[in-house]
């Protein structure tokens, strides 16, 4: 299973992809874009981007002003961006589809990053997940339906919650695998038929 400092190191190379940025906005952008990151401190962002620069996958190429609310005195915000060796390594961690782009720790950040994501890398870690939820469901399923007549109907609530939100996620995937099918079904389509000329052909 990928670890919460991997999954936080994937997010930050796919936020460097579209432009360099300082760690406050790093912080932001996580924070907003990422639910499991809502409380990402800098206790946590700033060790992830030591080790990414001492692994040569980023790089710091200047200085930014502090935000204007900041005290005065505060220093310049180093400025990040990926090097060509961290955007080689993303390349590869966004073409995998395993186990670990569709748990429950990596799918949001692995979804956040879609637009970086091939189609058929896309489907398949959209068709993991929600295998994976589908066996969720049913053991919820089957130990709501065990302990029906022995526990109180705050639990009963309880479980119900859980059941209706995991029902609500396999449905969204169900549209979303449907959508890349159909994208997927079209560029093929796009690629196979040929070029037409309904012109007169030249003599």
């Amino acid at each position: 299973m990928r670890s919460r400092s991997d999954v936080l190191e994937l997010a930050i190379l796919g936020l460097l992809q579209d432009t360099p940025m300082h760690g406050y906005e790093l912080r932001k952008r996580l924070n907003l874009m990422l639910g499991s990151f809502r409380a990402l401190s800098y206790g946590s962002l700033y060790p992830a981007l030591r080790s990414l620069a001492d692994r040569g996958l980023i790089s710091v190429v200047g200085s930014a002003e502090p935000p204007p609310h900041a005290l005065s005195g505060k220093r310049a915000r180093n400025v990040y961006e990926l090097t060509a060796d961290g955007k080689e390594h993303l390349a590869d961690a966004l073409s995998s589809s395993g186990p670990t782009a569709w748990d429950d720790e990596g799918f949001d950040v692995r979804f956040a990053l879609f637009s970086q994501t091939d189609v058929e890398t896309r489907l398949r870690i959209l068709e993991g997940r929600r295998t994976r939820l589908a066996e969720r469901l049913e053991q919820l399923r089957t130990s709501a339906a065990r302990t029906r007549e022995r526990v109180d109907e705050y639990t009963l609530e309880l479980q119900r919650h859980g059941l209706e939100q995991v029902e609500r996620e396999v449905a969204l995937l169900d549209g979303l695998i449907d959508r890349e099918r159909d994208s997927g079904r079209d560029r093929r389509r796009h690629r196979t038929v040929p070029h037409r000329y309904d012109g007169d052909q030249p003599s």
